[in-house]
């Protein structure tokens, strides 16, 4: 493979690899919301809520559709939302296994 191609993938989880744009990603998966609406349901400064929104765009992650006064966001493509599904199941394995071996270790204390 070319180094490029690992290179992008990179790129592309480095894009995903800031809370609030992990958080936005998730709203946007029930579907299309304005910005006032993903500020109502981040706590996060409009200001910066903007810059991530902004970082997604041009990764090409997000659309941004401008109705009136308005600017609504969608995901790009609705495999993002497997990929969410996908790291949330991992990342329930992994607590799962932590949390088991946390039990293990208590029960050696006691």
């Amino acid at each position: 493979m070319h180094v490029e191609v690992y290179q992008a993938k990179a790129d592309f989880f480095r894009t995903l690899g800031h809370p609030a744009r992990i958080r936005v990603l998730e709203l946007l998966q029930e579907g299309p919301l304005p910005v006032r609406d993903l500020l109502a349901q981040i706590d996060i400064e409009p200001s910066s809520l903007s810059q991530q929104l902004a970082v997604l765009r041009r990764a090409g992650i997000v659309s941004a559709i401008r109705e009136g006064s308005t600017v609504v966001y969608t995901l790009a493509t609705p495999e993002l939302a497997d990929l969410l599904g996908a790291a949330r199941r991992i990342l329930t394995d992994m607590l799962a296994d932590q949390g088991e071996l946390l039990a293990e270790l208590r029960a050696e204390v006691t």
